[in-house]
């Protein structure tokens, strides 16, 4: 019913770093915050499946899909990413896909495919340094 003072604190402690952390980035290290919740969330919703907590499951794995939709996919630039961009909106929505199949069957392998697709692309993204690419640069008012 009560958590400890310890946990209490804990938890408030990575409540606020988990903030900082973001409201510290550029976009780049933002991006790079989304690939590391997206793979914690993927292995958070496989270890809810090997001890066979469906709750915990369905949240984690909910948190990755919006974290593919509403963060990674939504701030592509297709107009300007040209390939690279369409690429990963691909890889975004097979991701998607298969992390939603993931679910509704309890199926650690589809987690850990969308993970061995997604960790290169997130390894990439730490070499790249600055801004990041045209391609994920927000869409302005200007000419679209």
């Amino acid at each position: 019913m009560f958590t400890s003072v310890n946990s209490r604190a804990a938890s408030a402690y990575k409540r606020v770093s988990a903030e900082t952390s973001v409201q510290g980035a550029d976009p780049h290290q933002l991006v790079g915050l989304l690939f590391e919740a997206l793979l914690q969330s993927i292995a958070q919703a496989r270890g809810a499946i090997a001890r066979n907590e469906v709750l915990p499951k369905g949240a984690a794995i909910g948190k990755a899909v919006r974290i593919l939709e509403e963060g990674l996919k939504a701030g592509l630039n297709l107009r300007e990413g040209g390939e690279i961009a369409t690429n990963l909106r691909q890889l975004y929505d097979y991701s998607i896909l298969r992390l939603t199949q993931a679910n509704l069957r309890n199926d650690e392998k589809a987690l850990e495919e969308v993970a061995r697709l997604i960790e290169p692309v997130a390894e990439s993204w730490k070499q790249i340094k600055g801004p990041g690419p045209a391609y994920l640069q927000p869409v302005t008012g200007r000419g679209a």
